[in-house]
């Protein structure tokens, strides 16, 4: 089973049909939908056959209740705590589909006592650098990651965001994945030039480097080999990307945790993608 510790919100997503007209009015297409990019990688898992399980935390609220029974009805194993309100993020959809987010995290940060019970049965457990950027959910996730290691489950980090990267200090950052020994580390081409060359399997003990380029090839780094380029599958009529890096986690981390090599695993990744933004194309009407 693939697991993921982090975030589950409220998705308020608007499609831009304009450029913002600001001060006045902008037309646009607003959708609501379960989000947080944790329960993102467990649905994309889900849809692609797999088993899988989100860990976090929820408010206590109609709407955490809400989401946590759409994830249920996906097939995923929901283990959350609930407690305060549920966050909610504003995503900020152009004409080209492409995502600018305002986010609102609310409950997600603030789960603490895990327990040892919620990595039984995982082969693999994913982390977005979300939870690892703010206390307490920061102390809880790595507490989970070293119970992970104990138990011999692939730890896999997504490092998520450039801006929250660039916050927290690019080798603070880096330390930080480092320090919870990932198999796989995950970045898009923004992250990675954020961080620099330091992110290869060189700098982070031997650890597969994947950096998402979108539309263009991915960047497979394998200790001791150099890089190789997966290309991606392109969908026209793109709408909407959202979700679209989570659910490339979700299809590589089942295809390592299948056996396939890297370069497989990536191709397998940007399968499942393209599935989602065909998906979320789809729903903004595309």
């Amino acid at each position: 089973m693939l697991g993921s510790v982090g975030d589950l919100v409220e998705d308020v997503v608007v499609h831009l049909h304009e450029q913002v007209n600001v001060a006045s009015d902008t037309r646009a297409t607003v959708v609501r939908r379960r989000g947080g990019s944790a329960a993102n990688v467990i649905a994309a898992a889900c849809r692609a056959g797999g088993a899988a399980r989100f860990i976090g935390q929820v408010g206590d609220d109609a709407t955490g209740r809400g989401l946590t029974d759409a994830l249920v009805a996906d097939g995923a194993d929901v283990q959350v705590r609930r407690a305060g309100r549920t966050g909610t993020i504003i995503v900020l959809v152009d004409t080209h589909g492409e995502r600018t987010m305002l986010s609102d995290r609310a409950a997600c940060t603030e789960l603490t006592d895990p327990d040892p019970a919620w990595l039984d049965g995982l082969h693999t457990l994913h982390i977005p650098y979300y939870s690892l950027a703010v206390e307490p959910l920061a102390t809880a996730t790595a507490t989970l990651a070293g119970w992970a290691l104990e138990r011999g489950v692939r730890i896999s980090i997504d490092t998520s965001s450039a801006a929250v990267l660039h916050n927290i200090g690019p080798s603070v950052a880096l330390d930080r994945i480092r320090a919870l020994q990932p198999s796989v580390v995950l970045a898009n081409e923004l992250e990675a030039a954020a961080l620099g060359p330091l992110l290869c399997p060189a700098h982070l003990g031997g650890a597969l480097v994947i950096v998402k380029q979108g539309a263009e090839p991915a960047i497979v780094m394998v200790a001791g080999m150099p890089p190789q380029e997966v290309p991606a599958q392109l969908v026209p009529d793109v709408r909407d990307t959202t979700g679209a890096g989570d659910a490339f986690a979700a299809g590589l981390l089942l295809s390592l945790a299948a056996g396939a090599d890297a370069i497989t695993a990536t191709d397998a990744g940007h399968r499942v993608a393209a599935d989602a933004v065909r998906l979320a194309s789809i729903s903004a009407g595309a």
